[in-house]
Formats: structure tokens, C-alpha cells, sequence
């Protein structure tokens, strides 16, 4: 799938790429209503009912990674919020396989993430993958998302790569049309980000469902 003789640099995203989006899906669709519908009183159904065109509207905007802003809005401590349920942080199949064995490549790795600082602090502690990478990049550090085309210079002025000879792996096919247009030429979209659900339907990029495959011909 992958020519690795062609591979300089390695951008993966965290969330749903090497980390279970089933912690995220099950805190923003399940507890964060649950602990919602508990400070105003009102049952889960209707704190969903509010909550979700809430969500909806900062899909694609740095606020919606934001535990910050979401702490605000809605007066939770999110970042607490967070790690009670740490527990059900965990890593992807194959994800370690496949980092320890990049990692003495001579190929440089990138974790480039929109989780909020706060957020990323605590997966790292949880899974201790932070070992693997010469560079993590949270995209508050620019204050802009990765879906949006002005994150991509801002990421190579901090960390120069060559667009040719650069692989991004994420499950988001916005941050990865993102990247398209922006010209980085090795795209792979994750198609089972959550562990819990199934496999998604990937159309204009390659795929795959876990990290073996890219396993192929790496040394």
C-alpha cells in the first residue's frame, strides 16, 4: 500500500487513529449529556435534545476541541469530567506494533492532533505513547483546526516537511481533504476509529482498518 522508500515524514492523528473514538463518542453522546441533564435538572433525552445542534454548530472550529470553551458554555468542569471515565482511554490494535517499529526507522513521526492540550496530557499519561514521536502538535497550538486549509503552513513552519515525501494518517475525510488541497501526497484514512461500531465506507482515499497493513514493507 505504502512505498516506504518514498516516506520521509509520518503525520498520524491521535483520536480514532491510534487512540479508540469510542472514549470521545461515549463522553460527548453519553456522559457529558448524563452530567448535563443532572445540573439543570431536566431528563438525558431532552439535555441531548439541547446539546447536540450545540455541538453540531462548532463541528470543523477550534472551539469544538476546546475543553476550555466547553467547560464555559456549559458550566462543567469537562477536563474533570474527562478523567473519570479515563479508563476507557486505550490504543487502537496493531497501533503499537506499528510505532515501535517506525520509530527506529530514520523516518521522522509527528503526532498532529486537534485534541486540546488538557485532553492529550491525559491520553499521553493513560497510554504512555508520547515515547514514540520526535514532535506532538496540538492545532491549538496555531489556534486553528486541521480541517481548515491554514493549519497545513503553520504545521510546516513549525515542523518543515517535504509535501511529496509526507504520509498523513487520519480518520477525519475533512482534515484529509484539508490536507489534499494543500498538497501532501500519502493519504490514508482509518476506517474503524471506534472499536465499538462498524467499519465506515471510505470513498476518495485509501484505507485501512487497522495498522497491519502499513505494516508491509516498513524497516
Amino acid at each position: 500500500m505504502i512505498e516506504w522508500n518514498k516516506i520521509d515524514t509520518i503525520l498520524l492523528d491521535m483520536d480514532g487513529t491510534l487512540l479508540d473514538l469510542n472514549f470521545d463518542n461515549h463522553f460527548w453522546q453519553e456522559f457529558v449529556p448524563q452530567k448535563f441533564s443532572e445540573k439543570v435538572g431536566i431528563s438525558i433525552e431532552a439535555a441531548k435534545h439541547q446539546l447536540e445542534p450545540r455541538f453540531k454548530s462548532m463541528e470543523g472550529k477550534i472551539e469544538w476541541y476546546c475543553l476550555d470553551y466547553w467547560s464555559e458554555v456549559l458550566e462543567l468542569d469537562i477536563p474533570g469530567l474527562k478523567a473519570e471515565i479515563a479508563g476507557l482511554i486505550s490504543v487502537l490494535p496493531h497501533v503499537i506494533e506499528f510505532l515501535e517499529k517506525v520509530s527506529t526507522s530514520s523516518k521522522k513521526v509527528i503526532l498532529v492532533t486537534n485534541a486540546h492540550r488538557g485532553s492529550l496530557g491525559l491520553k499521553m499519561e493513560k497510554t504512555c505513547l508520547q515515547r514514540f514521536f520526535d514532535e506532538i502538535i496540538s492545532s491549538h497550538d496555531f489556534g486553528i483546526p486541521k480541517e481548515q486549509p491554514g493549519f497545513w503552513p503553520s504545521l510546516q513552519r513549525k515542523q518543515p516537511f517535504d509535501k511529496e515525501r509526507t504520509l498523513l494518517v487520519d480518520d477525519s475525510l475533512a482534515v484529509l481533504n484539508s490536507a489534499k488541497q494543500y498538497g501532501i501526497r500519502h493519504l490514508i484514512s482509518v476506517s474503524k476509529p471506534d472499536s465499538t461500531r462498524p467499519s465506515k465506507q471510505i470513498d476518495g482515499f485509501q484505507s485501512i482498518e487497522d495498522f497491519r497493513v502499513l505494516l508491509q514493507g516498513l524497516c
